[in-house]
């Protein structure tokens, strides 16, 4: 199997319906998705076992660890089976149509591949002004302080080797601070790292996003700084980088 997909979940049941058939539709590696779930009740749940009567590549997870996306993230991760495992958020179909290229820089040599809204061509739809105006300026603000070379390291769409993962240790607590702190340690090990350009389309099939600013805040602040400070002046190899359909 080459691509583990792990999908946290929290009452995503309509977007991951469409998620879960436009997986089967388009990826052509061979892939499993690990749908994990904090509680039976999230309606997220029943959606994915009427999936998998038909498409047996779908796995239900249950995290036991603690409630959250970074739990749910390290509970996938451990289960996974792929030759990699990629983190996807069930409110955002974009990065869906990058898996095939992300995996190819995976085979190239890259330690750690993400999705970019950024750069190359990446573009944002969706979501709040708010929301997309501190995006954007976080990732430009933390390439100028610091040597990263990824233009959206905070995404969180993050493709990796489960050995890599877990020899890291885990030090986010909030919201997908997650995918910032994998962006940062990858490339502070001197990792190849890679991006691949995607259109990100926030809820475009409705609900209501769990992002909150209030929460969230101070776990990013702490790896923008912790970033600079593992990553300035370091000597990194140059970012790969792929369009999606190429």
């Amino acid at each position: 199997m080459r691509i583990s997909i792990v999908l946290p979940v929290f009452h995503e049941g309509v977007n991951l319906n469409i998620m879960l058939r436009i997986l089967r539709a388009i990826l052509k590696s061979s892939y499993e998705v690990l749908v994990v779930y904090d509680f039976p009740e999230d309606d997220s749940v029943p959606i994915a076992r009427e999936v998998q009567k038909t498409d047996p590549n779908i796995r239900l997870v249950h995290n036991d660890l603690a409630r959250g996306a970074i739990a749910a993230i390290i509970q996938g991760v451990g289960e996974a089976r792929g030759e990699y495992v990629v983190t996807l958020m069930a409110d955002d179909i974009g990065p869906v149509f990058a898996l095939d290229a992300m995996a190819d820089l995976m085979d190239k040599g890259c330690g750690l591949v993400g999705c970019t809204r950024y750069g190359f061509g990446g573009r944002v739809f969706g979501g709040s002004r708010l929301q997309q105006f501190l995006s954007k300026t976080a990732n430009t603000l933390f390439r100028v302080f610091s040597s990263s070379k990824l233009t959206d390291a905070t995404f969180g769409p993050k493709m990796f080797r489960k050995e890599l993962f877990q020899n890291m240790k885990i030090e986010s607590k909030k919201g997908w601070a997650i995918a910032f702190e994998l962006s940062i340690k990858a490339q502070a090990l001197g990792l190849q790292v890679g991006e691949v350009p995607m259109t990100s389309i926030n809820r475009f099939y409705g609900g209501e996003s769990t992002f909150s600013l209030g929460s969230w805040f101070g776990e990013y602040v702490k790896w923008f700084f912790r970033g600079i400070a593992l990553l300035r002046g370091k000597s990194l190899p140059p970012p790969q980088h792929k369009r999606a359909f190429e």
